[in-house]
């Protein structure tokens, strides 16, 4: 019986005393380090750097298990990793609310009218934003092909009150997604979906929120 589709969040380092430069550097090595770390706990493997490859398009994937599937995020505080045994397509993207963006303009560029409507509706709240937003992004990288469709033609029905939904575009098939508010961030997964005799079924998922940085 295959594992339940796993989220790891873990807090980053923050090298407040190094340059922009050095901090940069040194995100990447720990981003790295912690993608190889989640991804030998959950597949009981030894990943390393020269195990992970790249589609033509970017994404990644493990060379001699290319059925293990995982995708991940960060952002300027946290990490996120999903992992799945079953799952082929999956993505995963996290965003911080307190995130200073350009609301108004990347709406107006990369919302659905729809999406932008609901948006007024609810007098330009944030949470709702970055709702969209982590999930157009997890849609993506789940596809795996990069942007390359204008966002605002992907209505990805994300409801106020409601946390998971499905989507479709023609080109890009259909998906199916769940958000979580979890502390001060939005983190938004989504998995190409496959009918069955049942119609759409959700696989279970395990989140698992780390408080401190994991050991090498």
């Amino acid at each position: 019986m295959s594992r339940p589709l796993q989220i790891d969040i873990y807090p980053l380092i923050q090298n407040s005393g190094l340059d922009r430069r050095a901090q940069v550097v040194a995100r990447k090595i720990e981003v790295a380090q912690l993608r190889n770390y989640c991804l030998s706990r959950y597949f009981h493997l030894e990943i390393q750097d020269p195990d992970i490859v790249r589609t033509d398009f970017g994404k990644p994937y493990l060379k001699a298990h290319p059925r293990h599937a995982f995708n991940h995020s960060h952002s300027r505080n946290f990490y996120a990793m999903a992992m799945s045994q079953r799952i082929q397509n999956l993505g995963v993207d996290i965003e911080e609310l307190s995130r200073k963006v350009r609301f108004q303009a990347l709406a107006e560029h990369a919302f659905h009218p729809e999406e932008f409507k609901i948006w007024q509706s609810l007098d330009y709240d944030p949470e709702y934003w970055f709702k969209v937003w982590t999930t157009k992004e997890a849609v993506l990288k789940a596809n795996g092909l990069g942007i390359r469709i204008n966002l605002n033609e992907l209505n990805t029905h994300v409801h106020p009150n409601q946390d998971g939904g499905m989507c479709a575009l023609q080109g890009l098939g259909t998906y199916a997604y769940q958000n979580y508010r979890i502390d001060a961030c939005m983190l938004s997964v989504a998995w190409q979906a496959e009918q069955s005799c049942r119609g759409f079924s959700f696989p279970p998922i395990q989140i698992y929120q780390h408080s401190a940085q994991y050991n090498l």
